[in-house]
């Protein structure tokens, strides 16, 4: 049993399946637009429900071991060549994957991927304990802001939905690792380990991660596209998904080529 539950949707057999992974305290449901366009089109869709924070803390803790459980609910869902599209957290973990299994992972998609600047401030306390707590009332007004560049887009569900989670040590715990993974994890040398096709979408105004240092670490690397979303934040599949899904498709479409 893999430590993700997933949704699996099958398409054209001769395309690999995109592989969606869920971020660090947001579920599946962030890929909901690039899902709808994708499967629309044609390409097999495989997506991770849970959050990062909610399986064990010793997978979340650790970014290959992550990317070992999302093949392995790929294994379970019988896919083999992947394209893996992630966010945040997620985006290390495409980045590694590509960089160990060249031969299965056909590509990459990467928004808003931590390693290359210092933690931002979005109202989480990480202690020496390794828990993690909110800082105070002010949470989620802090944590919209740094997520968002515009109004903050998730539902009322969604956000009583991540803050249910956050009160549960286990999800805590995860958290905390989850964070201190991003600190050592060694970007660089990861970055130059890909051979597969890269497509790098950021928030012009992302406050999470910001964009400039990844501007300057992968234009110019072989095969890959940058694109700076403009007027978006760390989130541009939910705050700008016409132009995430657009540009997906059309990176799909160059790297996987037509279905036979």
């Amino acid at each position: 049993m893999t430590a993700f539950t997933f949704e699996h949707i099958t398409g054209k057999e001769s395309r690999p399946a995109v592989v969606f992974m869920s971020a660090l305290f947001a579920g599946g449901w962030i890929w909901d637009d690039p899902v709808r366009r994708l499967t629309a089109a044609g390409w097999p869709v495989l997506r991770t429900v849970e959050p990062i924070c909610a399986v064990d803390s010793r997978i979340a803790g650790s970014i290959e071991r992550l990317g070992d459980e999302l093949l392995a609910a790929c294994d379970e869902a019988g896919v083999d060549e992947i394209v893996v599209c992630a966010n945040s957290l997620g985006g290390l973990v495409a980045i590694d994957l590509a960089g160990r299994f060249p031969q299965r992972v056909r590509g990459i998609g990467v928004s808003g991927a931590p390693g290359l600047t210092p933690d931002p401030n979005v109202g989480l306390n990480v202690d020496s304990r390794a828990s993690v707590q909110p800082s105070g009332p002010e949470f989620e007004d802090i944590m919209m802001k740094a997520l968002f560049h515009g109004p903050a887009l998730f539902t009322r569900e969604q956000l009583t939905e991540t803050a249910d989670l956050l009160r549960q040590g286990p999800a805590m715990l995860s958290m905390a690792r989850s964070i201190r993974a991003t600190r050592t994890y060694q970007v660089e040398p990861a970055l130059d380990r890909i051979t597969c096709p890269s497509l790098y979408v950021w928030g012009r105004h992302d406050r999470m991660t910001p964009i400039d240092p990844w501007e300057t670490v992968i234009p110019g690397r072989a095969d890959t596209e940058f694109v700076a979303v403009e007027d978006c934040g760390h989130i541009p599949m939910i705050e700008a998904p016409e132009e995430y899904s657009d540009r997906l498709l059309g990176f799909l479409d160059r790297v996987a080529g037509a279905p036979v």
